[in-house]
């Protein structure tokens, strides 16, 4: 938001630097993020002065030229060569001395002492397109013959100099997003050492002149349109806007259009009240009426879109259909043009939350939406309403034809905040006199209604929509008296603190740096998802999604219920982008809601809990001429997701694991790790159909860790050290034939029952199928690593043990030893 300078000066009285102003604004909460100093005329006008031209001879070695001599206030008139045909004895006119700088044409010259055609010309008599006052370039510009000779051209022509502050407004100070509601800040805090002006602008002297052109107006949704007013004006001439007007709105970066839409953009920045000026002889049946359309009704705005509707837009309508999308755009139909005689303006109060809705729907983005999203004065309305009358009948001659229409069925009532001395003194740190609160109290225009020794019963006004409770009326006492002002205390106290075992924080952190050292990348996607994701999927119903209430747009109106999704729009994104080969991780809470489950707590049917999901898709590197091609798999996957179980200190060979088709809307086969019989991670193939709906075309491999489990599950374990064993591993294979139906993990886990001591790995190293195997069979190559910490494993025991495995394979998987 910018603000200027010269404006502010309106309305209060401001003495002091810019630089001490911008230092100020920040420390009352605008924070002025840079300053620019802007000049109605680019350049200022530096080095330009009045002169009169004494004479004027033929320039010997050119027809078209002339030689001058021409008086600048200095001793010595100046010998200027000119080109123009109007130039003569006793002219007037503007000269660009030496080491002036031109602006003109988006390009800039800088006026230097030359010859021209052997002639000596000290300086440059000037158009009015070169120093920036018109276009017209058929000869120099001729002044008024009282101009004074050495008058520098700034002061001649009123050029105005301003400083411009940019200010970072939050979200949350939108009183503050006008040149009045800045102005009410800093006469706030000058008032507190001495006597400040502030003045609105004066309307005194308004009075409506006839009611020959009345428009009715009907609200039918007081829910979205609390308050309308609007008023008539006929006769009105549309023309260019005057200087000052002009230089107000291109100084906070507006270019001017007509005196009519100029004058409603000027009360918003001055006021802070959007505008709307409706063509009055367009508007059918005279008579506005705000509602809401039909699903799917077609309009177009101002600037030629045509939009969609939802039933749920607020829209401002005629007798005979729409005319605006209330609080954000006009229609192209309904805008004041040239030919406009009579104008009907518009000044309202609509629903935040109403047009925050409309504006992200439809992507639009105005100064007038901006401010009905975070809720205007309501008690604005009729003085902007009346402001805006006032200039259009000054600066468009018309004649105010009808009564102010003020339709207010829900009056919005101002906030009233109980506050006690103790507490303010508490949160502030620091003890500030009673009769100093009263006074910031007052200059912000928070009335006291009761008060005691000790408590404050205060009616803060509508347009302070963030002040509503106790330490918001102590953070507006403190931004007055002065951050700065509170001194820092010369002890500090502090508690001990324990963190809990597991620290949650300590192991994401140690995970993190675990996956980015072996070439992850983390990413980081939005909560907020699209519900539709979730329409046609059993693993995550859509009734378990949590809606959001006032969605931002139709593609953020839900709570994830699985990082899928969110790991998805990240590998398309970068796909498209030729970065195909990813492995991704992402820590994240997930959200659902529990249809059918109710408790006294209303919470208790939503569930939000933290997964860590990873994602592998592409190549496994980059192809050079030491190393082939080659995809990526689930089984690099599945390694990464055991080196972060051993990580965590989890023993991977006491985890249970299945394999199982139970999820086939995610996964084509779902790997799963459990312990207690709760799931530590899913993982496997994502489903083609998934991959599908984002034009997913290589594989993608997921796993989805339950964050929250695998924490618990690391609650109880301890650091081990052990020395290093002095005597040999024993490696033992065997070839088992096996039914299709039998996994491996179900070899593994009789394996680490049978012999729970000395069996220290087991590895599948073949699979294999087809020839010489009977059919419905395979045969699985496996070895078996033995070790004793006491002593060297004798033949003897070692065969033992594997007599025992062979024993019980035969026994439970039907095994036969090939």
């Amino acid at each position: 938001m910018k603000i200027s300078l010269n404006w502010l000066k309106q309305y209060t009285d401001l003495n002091l630097p810019a630089e001490k102003i911008s230092r100020i604004l920040t420390d009352l909460g605008l924070e002025v993020e840079g300053m620019e100093t802007f000049e109605s005329v680019k350049g200022g006008m530096l080095g330009l002065v009045i002169g009169e031209v004494l004479t004027c001879s033929k320039h010997p070695n050119a027809d078209k030229l002339t030689v001058t001599t021409v008086d600048v206030g200095q001793e010595q008139p100046l010998q200027i060569v000119c080109g123009a045909p109007n130039v003569a004895e006793g002219q007037k006119v503007v000269v660009a001395t030496v080491g002036a700088q031109l602006f003109f044409n988006e390009e800039s010259i800088t006026i230097k002492k030359t010859k021209l055609r052997g002639e000596l010309s000290e300086g440059m008599i000037c158009a009015e397109d070169e120093i920036g006052l018109g276009t017209g370039h058929d000869g120099i510009m001729v002044l008024e013959k009282n101009a004074k000779p050495g008058t520098a051209a700034k002061e001649y022509f009123n050029v105005e100099s301003d400083t411009v502050f940019e200010i970072g407004l939050t979200p949350n100070r939108i009183d503050g997003a006008s040149h009045y509601g800045t102005a009410r800040d800093l006469a706030a805090f000058f008032s507190q050492e001495q006597k400040v002006r502030l003045e609105l602008p004066d309307i005194s002297f308004f009075a409506v002149e006839n009611n020959s052109y009345p428009v009715q107006v009907i609200i039918e949704n007081p829910d979205a349109c609390n308050r309308y007013a609007g008023i008539t004006l006929t006769g009105i001439s549309v023309k260019p806007s005057p200087e000052w007007l002009q230089t107000r709105l291109r100084s906070i970066g507006l270019n001017p259009i007509n005196n009519i839409v100029d004058i409603t953009n000027f009360v918003l920045h001055e006021l802070g009240q959007p505008l709307h000026a409706f063509d009055a002889d367009k508007i059918r049946g005279k008579k506005i009426v705000v509602k809401n359309q039909k699903q799917g009704t077609k309009f177009t705005t101002l600037d030629g879109e045509e939009h969609e509707l939802s039933a749920e837009d607020l829209m401002i309508c005629d007798g005979e259909g729409p005319v605006a999308i209330a609080g954000a755009f006009g229609g192209l139909d309904s805008g004041v043009t040239d030919s406009t005689k009579n104008v009907f303006i518009e000044s309202a109060y609509f629903n935040p939350v109403s047009v925050r809705k409309t504006a992200r729907l439809h992507g639009i983005s105005t100064d007038s939406s901006f401010r009905f999203e975070r809720g205007v004065d309501p008690n604005m309305t009729l003085f902007a309403l009346k402001r805006a009358a006032l200039l259009m009948k000054e600066l468009g001659g018309g004649t105010i034809a009808s009564e102010i229409v003020d339709v207010y069925p829900r009056p919005i009532k101002d906030f009233e905040v109980a506050v006690s001395y103790k507490n303010i003194d508490r949160l502030i740190g620091k003890h500030i006199h009673e009769d100093k609160i009263k006074k910031i109290l007052n200059a912000l225009e928070i009335k006291i209604l009761k008060e005691d020794d000790k408590n404050l019963v205060l009616k803060v006004p509508a347009y302070r929509v963030d002040v509503t409770r106790e330490a918001d009326v102590t953070e507006e006492i403190l931004r007055i008296y002065g951050y700065n002002n509170i001194e820092i205390p010369e002890h500090l106290n502090s508690n001990l603190a324990y963190t809990k075992k597991p620290d949650n924080e300590k192991l994401m952190n140690l995970v993190s740096d675990f996956l980015s050292a072996r070439g992850f990348n983390e990413i980081m996607s939005n909560s907020l998802t699209k519900s539709n994701y979730y329409k046609s999927l059993e693993t995550y119903r859509p009734e378990n999604t949590v809606k959001i209430f006032n969605p931002l747009s139709h593609d953020l109106d839900g709570m994830r219920q699985t990082l899928l999704f969110g790991g998805l729009e990240a590998i398309i994104y970068n796909t498209n982008r030729r970065n195909p080969d990813l492995m991704l991780y992402e820590f994240g809470n997930c959200y659902a809601l529990n249809v059918g489950q109710s408790g006294r707590n209303p919470l208790d049917k939503y569930s939000e809990n933290r997964h860590l999901g990873l994602f592998l898709t592409g190549n496994k590197s980059e192809p050079n001429w030491t190393t082939r091609e080659e995809k990526t798999s689930f089984y690099r996957l599945k390694s990464y997701v055991e080196n972060i179980f051993q990580r965590l200190g989890l023993n991977i060979n006491t985890l249970e694991t299945r394999l199982d088709n139970l999820k086939p809307d995610i996964f084509e086969e779902t790997f799963t790790y459990s312990i207690n019989n709760k799931v530590l991670a899913e993982l496997g193939y994502v489903n083609p159909s998934r991959l599908q709906e984002f034009d997913i075309a290589n594989d993608v491999f997921y796993a989805d860790i339950f964050w929250d489990t695998l924490v618990s599950a690391t609650e109880n374990l301890s650091i081990r050290y052990e020395e290093l064993p002095k005597y040999p591993e024993v490696r033992r294979d065997l070839a088992l034939l096996l039914d299709q139906a039998v996994n491996y993990s179900e070899i593994k886990k009789l394996a680490y029952e049978t012999e729970k001591n000395l069996l220290k790995k087991i590895n599948l190293f073949d699979v294999f199928q087809g020839k010489n195997i009977p059919e419905g069979k395979k045969s699985y190559a496996v070895s078996f690593i033995l070790q004793d910490k006491n002593k060297t494993l004798s033949d003897k025991e070692i065969d033992k043990i594997m007599q025992r495995l062979i024993s019980v394979y035969q026994a439970q998987l039907h095994a036969e030893i090939r």
